[in-house]
């Protein structure tokens, strides 16, 4: 059997998304958009609704307002699981990877999940993190914060996603390892549409085409890495 050829990455565009929880209002009309193979990166302090916004873009919480399209088609009312089909992953902060499950059975379903040949689908995504090999048959919950997280990003590329949602890869990992999920992230680009929740700014600047900074919720600033005013973003995320 040939390996399937990897889907093209999407564009996805955001217009005047809102979301309540409760009567407090998270987001407030937020608009972005991200080429085909881009990488956006989303920037803002703890609170600022970050997380909030790729739970709305994944469906796994509900928008109140406003209009997700995909590729130009309207999936703010898609359930999750058809997002997924569709195309969306997300790697959330946390990682959430199944801990009682081996590294291979974590790939092996995900990418059965998505109806995918699991030979092929699991090789791609592991060529990208070779350390997990020797992992292999070590459960989840057995492997360091970093490593986790390596299988995180590999687990969410099993799925062949053509916008991969990335939330603070970073956040805990040692330095070799934020190398390594760096190197796999610019490698992406032009293959994978890629939006990033990121605190590091160094991290994000590197890799981001462009930047989106959120405040309570709201759009504060927005710009190409080569236009958007460094100083304004670090006065929005530092504490």
């Amino acid at each position: 059997m040939s390996t399937p050829c990897p889907p093209r990455p999407a564009g996805l565009a955001v217009s005047g998304l809102d979301q309540h929880y409760g009567s407090a209002q998270v987001l407030r009309n937020v608009d972005l958009a991200v080429a085909p193979g881009a990488c956006l990166a989303v920037l803002g302090r703890n609170g600022a609704g970050k997380t909030t916004l790729l739970r709305c873009l994944t469906g796994l919480i509900p928008a109140s307002g406003g209009t997700i399209r995909l590729d130009g088609a309207d999936i703010t009312r898609l359930p999750s699981d058809r997002r997924a089909r569709a195309g969306l992953a997300i790697v959330p902060q946390g990682r959430e990877i199944f801990a009682d499950l081996t590294v291979a059975e974590n790939l092996r379903v995900a990418a059965r999940a998505h109806g995918l040949e699991r030979g092929d689908a699991v090789d791609e995504a592991i060529a990208l993190f070779p350390a997990l090999r020797d992992l292999w048959h070590r459960p989840g919950g057995n492997l360091s914060g970093g490593q986790q997280q390596q299988l995180a990003i590999a687990r969410a590329l099993a799925t062949r996603p053509r916008v991969l949602l990335l939330d603070e890869p970073t956040e805990g990992i040692q330095p070799s390892i934020v190398s390594a999920i760096e190197g796999v992230i610019a490698g992406l680009k032009g293959r994978i549409t890629v939006v990033l929740v990121e605190q590091y700014l160094d991290f994000a600047i590197r890799l981001a085409d462009a930047f989106v900074v959120l405040a309570r919720g709201s759009v504060v600033e927005h710009g190409s890495r080569e236009t958007l005013n460094h100083n304004a973003v670090s006065r929005h995320i530092t504490v």
